[in-house]
């Protein structure tokens, strides 16, 4: 075995060269794909509890939250994120050395590249936070996971597109150009489709509807008390009260109610 001096050349060298661009590439690819994976098997072997609702409506594709709660698919899950993570933490320092280094000499943008580096963390906290807080083991912590990600990304998106417009604007670079169209586009899809995503979270939740356009804008409850208010109004004296107290959230109505709701209604 050749010897190799203390101090020398080879001996310095590193041993893996690694270029930033495929080890961007990889870290992406991590999440993708360990959600595609935990996705396709909640929907092969646990159909039912993916797609669960607590209003008890047909559901058509398991949540995010759902498809990573499950086993085996949790450790899917959390061994991408956990290898995804590692990687964020060094590019979010190389971030801020290359905005202070851009920016040395002027104080605004370095307090924006301490913010948009902080935001950064927070970002791969809540990302890990929501990971390994599953929703049905931790509800509330799950929760404030997940906000905590979603706030930070948008934000530190924001104010990544911000440096980087100072930077296309005093710079030659085609390659620099391109890299900030190309991330306030990837801003705008992201933040289209969170409020796209919060308005489905609201209108489910409100409405409970079982994904038919034709829904009604009520949940089931408001219909139930809407028939058994109609009942009630056309028995009168003669409609039960056992029936009435098998709904604990029926409220009665009063006969001035009763009075508006002419025959043609009841058809």
């Amino acid at each position: 075995m050749q010897q190799v001096p203390y101090g020398s050349v080879d001996r310095d060298k590193p041993l893996i060269r690694l270029p930033f661009t495929r080890l961007a590439v990889i870290t992406v690819c991590l999440p993708l794909l360990g959600l595609i994976a935990c996705v396709v098997l909640a929907l092969l072997y646990h159909y039912n509890d993916a797609t669960y609702t607590h209003c008890q409506v047909p559901n058509y594709l398991p949540s995010i939250s759902a498809a990573i709660s499950l086993t085996p698919e949790r450790y899917i899950w959390r061994f991408s994120i956990g290898l995804h993570s590692a990687p964020r933490f060094l590019v979010a320092a190389a971030y801020l050395s290359f905005y202070r280094g851009r920016f040395s000499k002027r104080l605004m943008e370095q307090l924006l590249s301490g913010l948009t580096f902080l935001l950064a963390l927070s970002e791969n906290i809540g990302l890990l936070l929501l990971t390994y807080v599953s929703s049905n083991e931790t509800y509330s912590v799950h929760k404030s996971g997940f906000i905590l990600f979603i706030g930070s990304s948008l934000v530190h998106m924001l104010c990544t597109c911000k440096l980087w417009s100072l930077i296309a604007k005093y710079s030659l670079s085609a390659e620099e150009m391109m890299s900030y169209r190309q991330k306030f586009r990837l801003f705008l899809f992201n933040g289209f489709f969170c409020l796209l995503a919060a308005y489905f979270y609201k209108r489910h939740n409100t409405y409970c509807e079982a994904g038919s356009s034709e829904a009604p804008p009520w949940s089931a409850e408001e219909e139930k008390n809407e028939e058994l208010n109609v009942a009630q109004c056309m028995l009168g004296p003669l409609f039960p009260e056992r029936t009435a107290r098998q709904f604990p959230h029926h409220k009665e109505v009063k006969a001035t109610s009763c009075q508006a709701m002419t025959p043609s209604s009841y058809i």
